[in-house]
């Protein structure tokens, strides 16, 4: 079966990136939860997609720009607030493992240095879209597990991901070909299908035969996989 990937938490039905999110994803029974970091101005770790806080929150502003106790009174949706990074791994702690991308410029050592202080290298797989951010985290961290994400990866895209030591890639569900899963498999990578959000979507690449899918519906493959239940109701 495949292992599924709560995007952002659950994205397509609680605000994204919040613990709430995270909960819930847990609570359907994600294996891994996939979020986001950035830093802010003064050097904190924040869980947030964009490089502004515009679209997500009611504020405005860099992130990069913007001091913790800034972003932290904003609210992201159902008064929740923008979490830090250590707050989201001791929530998944021990029950699901998370996808952290690398999303900010210049997070690579205070990520590495969290996840290693919290003692959670076995939980964690470091992505980016930036093969650059992760060939700087197999220099500082051998140890910890990188993952690379793709838009529409060509042969040499896979066999540069398979050199950095990458145990999986991501690809967009739409530009992902059998001949990317079956090259990936053959040099020992896992492939994961982002962002599928249907029900079919999410049949075509079961058949491709992905290991794992990332889907901001994780309501919806569950039950799918668990045998055809409707989608679970979030609280």
């Amino acid at each position: 079966m495949v292992y599924v990937v709560g995007h952002r938490g659950a994205a397509g039905v609680l605000p994204e990136n919040t613990l709430l999110g995270f909960r819930y994803a847990i609570e359907l029974g994600c294996d891994y939860v996939e979020c986001d970091v950035h830093r802010t101005r003064d050097g904190h770790l924040v869980v947030i997609h964009d490089p502004t806080v515009d679209r997500t929150t009611n504020g405005t502003g860099a992130v990069a720009e913007l001091d913790f106790a800034t972003i932290r009174a904003l609210d992201a949706g159902r008064g929740e607030r923008v979490p830090t990074l250590e707050e989201v791994l001791e929530t998944i702690r021990g029950r699901v493992r998370l996808l952290c991308e690398l999303k900010g410029e210049g997070v690579e050592e205070l990520t590495v240095e969290t996840v290693r202080r919290l003692g959670m290298g076995d939980q964690v797989v470091l992505t980016s879209f930036h093969l650059d951010r992760l060939e700087r985290v197999r220099r500082i961290a051998p140890e910890l597990r990188i993952g690379a994400i793709f838009s529409d990866p060509g042969d040499e895209d896979v066999r540069r991901a398979h050199e950095l030591g990458a145990v999986g890639i991501g690809v967009h569900y739409r530009n992902l070909r059998l001949r990317t899963v079956q090259q990936a498999h053959e040099l020992g990578m896992e492939v994961r299908a982002w962002n599928p959000d249907t029900l079919p979507e999410m049949q075509a690449m079961i058949a491709l035969g992905v290991d794992g899918i990332s889907t901001n519906r994780p309501d919806l493959l569950i039950p799918y996989l668990r045998g055809g239940q409707g989608p679970a109701e979030a609280t």
